[in-house]
């Protein structure tokens, strides 16, 4: 069997797949906050779980924040900031006593939405992750595109297209940079933002749940994000003109997203039609652990 595991934010999940794809085994924890041995164990804990239920031992795939770093080994830009600098590979290696093959946790994603999920008709495909974080992959023709320096995707970490100062106060993002998308698509950029200009506490899913109920502040602050959405997406299609935009995360559970984005884009598309698709994905928040064991191949 095949165990995927998405090492995320906020929970770590695990499923066994069977060489079919059928799922054999599902489990999700919360994970251990600012510690990374204690992620460490908790991964291991799983493992462990999974194979003493099953009966059976079975190879390991991790999608994790940020990348292995191909010149250091060592995890980088990682938005859960305890892992980097870490080497994970070798660190889980020796708690699973096994080889393990990690990715990115959005490349995880992207692979298998293009794999069996809503990309499967396509050829070209950037799934994208709108969560804890904001990350994406790029699968082209059934090949990641992870480029040389390991960032492929890492879209996040560019500043908003067009900010204005409608769009709000200038936001630092853990990387260092100012303004970046991360900073107003993520699920805690958006709350952020609305917190600090109303004055109040709430999450992103509570703002989304006010503008439900017909509150002009939280509708006005939804419509602003959908904009931001749609002005960052579409830097992407006129860059790599994907078929279509898979849509991963907490924040793609907005069924709002997938008519409100694609009428704002076309604005700022430089095309007269736009013919790429938005969607959600086929496996909603269990892509990435798909993806994370599909890391190894039959057999």
């Amino acid at each position: 069997m095949r165990i995927g595991i998405d090492l995320g934010g906020t929970k770590i999940e695990l499923v066994a797949l069977d060489f079919t794809g059928l799922t054999l085994f599902k489990q999700r924890i919360a994970t251990p906050q600012n510690s990374y041995s204690d992620t460490l164990k908790a991964i291991a804990c799983l493992v462990d779980e999974c194979e003493r239920e099953l009966g059976v031992s079975g190879s390991v795939g991790v999608g994790h924040p940020g990348v292995i770093s191909p010149d250091t080994g060592v995890v980088k830009n990682a938005n859960s900031v305890c892992l980097n600098g870490k080497p994970l590979k070798e660190d889980l290696e020796s708690h699973l006593n096994r080889t393990v093959r990690l990715a990115n946790d959005a490349n995880c994603f992207a692979l298998s939405e293009y794999s069996d999920g809503a990309g499967a008709k396509g050829n070209s495909l950037f799934g994208v992750i709108l969560g804890t974080g904001v990350g994406a992959g790029i699968v082209v023709n059934g090949t990641v595109i992870t480029g040389c320096n390991a960032i492929g995707g890492e879209w996040g970490h560019n500043p908003l297209p067009g900010f204005k100062a409608s769009d709000g106060d200038h936001l630092s993002c853990y990387c260092g940079q100012s303004n970046c998308i991360e900073t107003f698509l993520s699920g805690p950029g958006f709350a952020e933002r609305f917190n600090a200009e109303n004055a109040c506490h709430v999450d992103s899913m509570q703002i989304i749940d006010q503008a439900t109920q017909g509150d002009l502040i939280a509708i006005s602050a939804f419509e602003r994000y959908c904009d931001h959405v749609a002005r960052s997406l579409a830097s992407i299609i006129n860059i790599l003109d994907p078929e279509i935009i898979v849509l991963g995360g907490g924040m793609s559970n907005i069924a709002q997203l997938y008519d409100r984005v694609p009428a704002l884009w076309g604005d700022y598309i430089f095309s007269d039609t736009v013919n790429t698709q938005l969607t959600a994905a086929r496996y909603g928040d269990s892509s990435g652990v798909r993806g994370a064991a599909w890391l190894w191949p039959e057999g």
